[in-house]
């Protein structure tokens, strides 16, 4: 449903420049960069978060879309329907639809609900952890209209408490403010989580982004199905991702290497909760020095798992991120049993899946092991990927055999 013409204030208008590729936006592409749009006196006078009509460079509408002059990513295509009243109604009908999918696919409410352009609503990440969700509005005009997007959430959902995670680069880049808070209900402390058998303890004040990373769910099943026995290294391993997940599956042991300790005492937590303390170990550091040290030890493991940050978030970082990778893969694979398994991940945009495995398997080659590709996994179905948005198909993971 939407608004009638006459109810709407009158809106700006932006255009395309004749030689960006209107075709390309018609056809679903959801972001114009800065570049592609005429920027003259009056689109620069328009406040960041404003909406805006969109225009070809002919004067034909092309869609409803979220302006800001100060992001790289000038246009934020909402809605085909230039008359489309953005209000709570309209949040509505989106999270509803995305609800719906999460519903289908999972049985209890603890999942990622919206995942931006993947779900028709830009730069909105919203993760869900029973009956609390943690609501990153990185782009300036879902910030502009947060209360509707908030009253929507609780609305459909039946929520009782709502987060604002305000951390990252891309809410700078966006111009906004970096505050995190509780803006609906209370935050008693870290939220239990059960997934593939295991619990994890997500401080959604504290911990990395939403506290918790739903992505990698069907990854941690994946590598819990070759971990039966087995001694188990999780290198990067936030609050125990993939080693909680093993244990689960039946492994012997599980060692969790991370920098940071915040992040290894809820994994600790997540291990006495779940009933493998007595299989847990941890250890703080530098991820590329405690491999070394691994090394020196002369430790070996089963199933070996590296799930760093990203090394590549942008295209300028691309070839210093394929270098960090390729070592990663270098030193992973020297701490693998013969007949073992190697898990590597990326979650840099900017490196596709193609250069990602070339560089991982040049990393494995050159530690003088050889590899059998047996599976590579993605996002779960909860970050569904935008059909014209390559970007959103960010994460990758490499399981691999070696010799």
């Amino acid at each position: 449903m939407t608004a009638s013409p006459s109810s709407l204030p009158a809106r700006p208008i932006v255009r395309l420049k004749p030689k960006a590729d209107a075709q390309r936006i018609r056809r679903g592409a959801p972001w114009v960069y800065a570049d592609d749009i005429v920027t003259d006196r009056r689109t620069k006078a328009i406040l960041p978060g404003s909406l805006a009509i969109l225009q070809d460079a002919e004067r034909a509408d092309i869609g409803l879309v979220a302006v800001n002059g100060l992001s790289k990513i000038m246009v934020r295509i909402l809605s085909t329907a230039v008359d489309d009243a953005v209000d709570q109604a309209w949040f509505e009908r989106r999270i509803a639809k995305a609800q719906a999918l999460r519903a289908r696919l999972y049985d209890t409410p603890y999942y990622r609900l919206i995942h931006a352009e993947g779900d028709g609503l830009p730069g909105v990440v919203i993760d869900r952890f029973g009956d609390l969700c943690v609501v990153q509005p990185n782009a300036a005009w879902a910030e502009e209209r947060l209360d509707f997007l908030v009253d929507a959430l609780m609305s459909v959902t039946g929520v009782t408490r709502v987060y604002k995670s305000a951390s990252g680069r891309t809410r700078e880049l966006e111009g906004l403010d970096t505050e995190s808070a509780m803006i609906r209900g209370s935050l008693d402390g870290p939220i239990p989580v059960e997934m593939n058998g295991a619990t994890y303890i997500a401080d959604i004040a504290g911990g990395q982004k939403t506290g918790l990373f739903y992505d990698q769910r069907a990854n941690h099943a994946f590598a819990a199905s070759l971990a039966e026995g087995a001694r188990v290294l999780d290198v990067f391993s936030h609050v125990g991702g993939f080693g909680l997940a093993a244990l689960a599956g039946g492994a012997a042991s599980a060692l969790a290497v991370d920098g940071s300790q915040p992040a290894l005492d809820l994994a600790e937590q997540g291990a006495a909760a779940s009933g493998f303390a007595d299989r847990f170990e941890t250890r703080k550091g530098d991820a590329f020095k405690t491999m070394e040290a691994l090394l020196n030890e002369e430790a070996s493991f089963d199933l070996v798992v590296a799930d760093p940050p990203a090394f590549a978030p942008s295209k300028s970082a691309l070839n210093n991120g394929l270098t960090a990778y390729s070592r990663v893969g270098s030193m992973a694979a020297k701490l693998v049993a013969p007949g073992g398994y190697l898990v590597l991940c990326s979650c840099s945009h900017a490196a596709d899946l193609t250069k990602f495995r070339q560089a991982s398997l040049r990393g494995i080659a050159r530690a003088g092991r050889t590899a059998q590709l047996i599976h590579t996994g993605f996002a779960g179905p909860d970050h569904p990927m935008h059909a014209a948005l390559a970007e959103s198909g960010y994460l990758k993971a490499l399981f691999l055999r070696l010799d």
